[in-house]
């Protein structure tokens, strides 16, 4: 208890920021960013920050959310091509100039890299305000996965640019904060990412929902989650789901999600379960109604099906990469192999598959593993590392600082 009544008491003598946060993505648009994005706001606002959310109006009657600690500005915005359901923010320099003018915030945090989000960052520059910035998502690799490989270096030299004009680009691992300082970003930090162990946990089971799916208690069921896209490596999980199933034809495939993919995957593999996008603790009893999960994708910065799975106690086959590589230890609570070695990760998946002591072994490992990552831990350091620039820009501008406490 004297801990926790430290913590408390420590979290209430820090002064309360006013952020305005900028992103592209929010809920109910289904990624990792935008579920990433919620959790944040929501501990900022727990810690006793205000939060001023900008991001582009979903729908022509959506009205814009207000409420303790919270307030939302919708600016205008388009659908992302090939990629339903998304959109990006169009320029609103002025706009955002105009608004923080009025109404100053301390700190302004650039979730994505598109053109509100560069908007923002050209606002609150000119206005002097310090502005961080996040790295979620591998966009210049996208371009090769939608026919426009051409583009991969003008969007590197985009996303360089825009992050470097921050004060600190946040990344969720060790690895992307080793890579993107060897490309060039000059100041980068590790915020990781959490998971909620009470939604996401192995007590979600659901016979009933295996019995939809068609399999029995005994029977082997494999799970992927994700964006049915691309960039998301499924031919592969096919691939290893195929060789699973020539050693038990009774094993299921369960692909959840939707995107581009879907329809033709759909089509061509019939006997796979497509369910479709899923939500809270629909999409938790899915994770849990599983048995082993592939995850072999390397367009990943995070990728928080990883842990949610772990979380779920499901046995996970993954590439030594983004989460994977953060929280998997090998042999111990999952299997990892080498990325982009196909054949590896086949091979693992179907030692998983038929080895059912190993899998179970690991899967209760990667259940304790993940009651390690809890998000309260998150969201104080995320907090902090704002504060932390907040503290910096007001020691090199002390006149304009001091100015601007007078006046509120």
């Amino acid at each position: 208890m004297k801990d926790v009544d430290f913590v408390t008491e420590e979290r209430c003598l820090r002064p309360s920021l006013r952020i305005a946060l900028v992103t592209e993505t929010w809920a109910p648009e289904i990624n990792g960013v935008a579920m990433t994005l919620g959790r944040m706001v929501d501990g900022l606002i727990a810690r006793g920050h205000h939060v001023q959310l900008v991001r582009p109006r979903q729908a022509l009657s959506e009205r814009a959310a207000d409420g303790p600690g919270f307030e939302e500005v919708l600016a205008h915005g388009m659908k992302i091509p090939k990629y339903d359901g998304l959109r990006f923010g169009l320029p609103a320099r002025t706009r955002l100039h105009r608004l923080w003018s009025r109404h100053r915030p301390d700190i302004v945090h650039v979730a994505t890299e598109g053109p509100l989000g560069w908007s923002a960052v050209s606002a609150a520059t000119r206005l002097g305000i310090p502005v961080t910035s996040d790295f979620h998502t591998n966009f210049d690799s996208y371009s090769t996965h939608y026919g426009v490989g051409w583009l991969e270096r003008p969007v590197a030299a985009w996303l360089k640019r825009m992050h470097n004009r921050t004060a600190v680009t946040f990344v969720p691992t060790r690895a992307m904060a080793q890579a993107l300082r060897a490309r060039g970003y000059r100041s980068v930090d590790v915020v990781a990412r959490g998971v909620d162990t009470e939604l996401f946990s192995p007590a979600r089971r659901s016979a009933a929902l295996r019995s939809e799916w068609g399999v029995a208690a005994d029977e082997l069921v494999v799970v992927w989650v994700g964006r049915v896209a691309p960039e998301k490596n499924l031919p592969l999980v096919l691939e290893a789901f195929a060789a699973i199933r020539r050693q038990d034809p009774k094993a299921r495939l369960v692909i959840v999600g939707d995107g581009p993919l879907r329809k033709s995957l759909q089509e061509t593999h019939p006997d796979v379960v497509f369910a479709g996008a899923r939500r809270g603790e629909d999409l938790a009893t899915h994770y849990a109604s599983g048995d082993l999960f592939l995850f072999p994708s390397l367009s990943e910065t995070w990728g928080n099906v990883t842990l949610e799975a772990m979380a779920c106690g499901l046995c996970v086959v993954a590439y030594d990469h983004a989460a994977a590589s953060e929280v998997i230890s090998s042999g111990c609570d999952g299997l990892l192999v080498k990325p982009g070695a196909a054949a590896a990760f086949v091979a693992e998946s179907v030692l998983a598959a038929s080895d059912t002591g190993l899998r179970a072994r690991l899967a209760a490992a990667a259940r304790r593993r993940s009651e390690s990552m809890d998000w309260e831990r998150i969201h104080d350091r995320f907090a902090s590392a704002l504060q932390r620039v907040v503290d910096e820009a007001q020691a090199a501008l002390p006149d304009m600082f001091s100015f601007k406490a007078t006046v509120r």
